[in-house]
């Protein structure tokens, strides 16, 4: 998760990273128990001071960031986390999109609620989601791609001989 946060095209207030493909992919794969396990460990390690977070230790460290302009992004995150695994662990591509998308959902609800009290109502949409959301769908895709061939052929395979 920390790859993916440092992965990032800087942006202001909130940056563009691969956040959003990690987190599909986890709940996808892994389901939404593990899924939520990893992203709440990511926040908690975050809280503390880590440098975990994008754009960290310069824009911030610990509960500063986190309550900064991406909060609402880091606790849709959460939310994304248990709902794309729930609706879409261990099911098929078509499946995978939709819960990938239903998670992308809750990330943009709560990430331009939080936004909102930084930036001007104006301009909301204009920095918090159309500089986001043509990468979020394509990342959102190549989850559901990778995690509809989960878990590898081989062990597939395997699974399917015993």
């Amino acid at each position: 998760m920390t790859l993916a946060a440092k992965v990032q095209i800087p942006f202001w207030p909130v940056p563009m990273t691969l956040h959003t493909f990690a987190v599909m992919a986890f709940a996808l794969m892994l389901g939404p128990q593990m899924s939520l396990t990893i992203f709440t460990t990511y926040l908690a390690v975050g809280a503390v001071g880590a440098p975990v977070f994008s754009g960290s230790p310069e824009r911030g460290i610990g509960l500063a960031y986190m309550m900064g302009p991406t909060g609402g992004y880091l606790a849709g995150y959460w939310l994304a986390a248990w709902l794309t695994g729930l609706i879409g662990h261990g099911r098929g591509l078509a499946m995978h999109l939709v819960a990938s998308f239903a998670g992308l959902t809750l990330v943009y609800a709560a990430g331009l609620a939080w936004l909102a009290f930084f930036v001007p109502g104006a301009t909301l949409l204009t920095v918090g989601f159309m500089p986001f959301i043509g990468g979020d769908v394509v990342k959102c895709v190549l989850a559901a791609l990778i995690a509809s061939q989960w878990p590898p052929k081989a062990k597939r395979q395997q699974e399917t001989e015993q």
